[in-house]
């Protein structure tokens, strides 16, 4: 793996709001945390049945079924604009709105082992697209949702949202 992909990125890297997301993920190389990170989410959700991957912690928030797919679909997301910014396209991204998605994804009506075969398939998109980027790729910058965003930016963004989302489960859930 290359070093451009142990590189945190700058804050000038990415809007003010994935701060939080950068800054959780341990230093190293990113490759090898989001790979780390997929492997420790499936171990705190793989064992739950479809009734209780069906709750939400509290009226109103996202069932786990939701925020699984949420998840993917985010990371999703990212990859796309990495892919895009990585290949040199300029093209301006359009924003998305998580929580338009979440309702339409109807992941309440699926089994629980679906939406982990769809998590881990992501994933592993996502490390497959990572490995083999030139080292120039990573420091190539787009506009995404209206705001400068680098590849590698993109990268930790991925990997601290998951972050994010598994501490709300292993808290709020109170799972693991």
């Amino acid at each position: 793996m290359s070093s451009a992909s142990s590189t945190r990125p700058t804050g000038e890297e990415y809007a003010s709001y994935y701060a939080g997301y950068v800054a959780s993920v341990p230093d190293g190389n990113v490759i090898g945390a989001l790979a780390e990170q997929g492997e420790s989410f499936l171990r705190l959700v793989k064992n739950l049945d479809d009734a209780r991957a069906g709750t939400a912690y509290e009226p109103g928030k996202w069932t786990i079924k939701e925020v699984i797919l949420h998840i993917a679909d985010a990371e999703r997301i990212f990859a796309y604009r990495l892919l895009r910014i990585a290949r040199g396209d300029q093209t301006p991204l359009a924003p998305f709105d998580e929580a338009a998605y979440t309702p339409m994804s109807q992941a309440n009506t699926r089994p629980l082992d679906t939406l982990l075969g769809e998590f881990a398939a992501v994933r592993g998109a996502t490390l497959a697209l990572l490995r083999w980027l030139p080292d120039a790729a990573w420091t190539r910058r787009g506009i995404a949702s209206g705001k400068d965003v680098s590849v590698r930016a993109l990268a930790w963004i991925s990997a601290g949202h998951a972050m994010h989302h598994e501490r709300i489960l292993r808290e709020r859930y109170d799972l693991g």
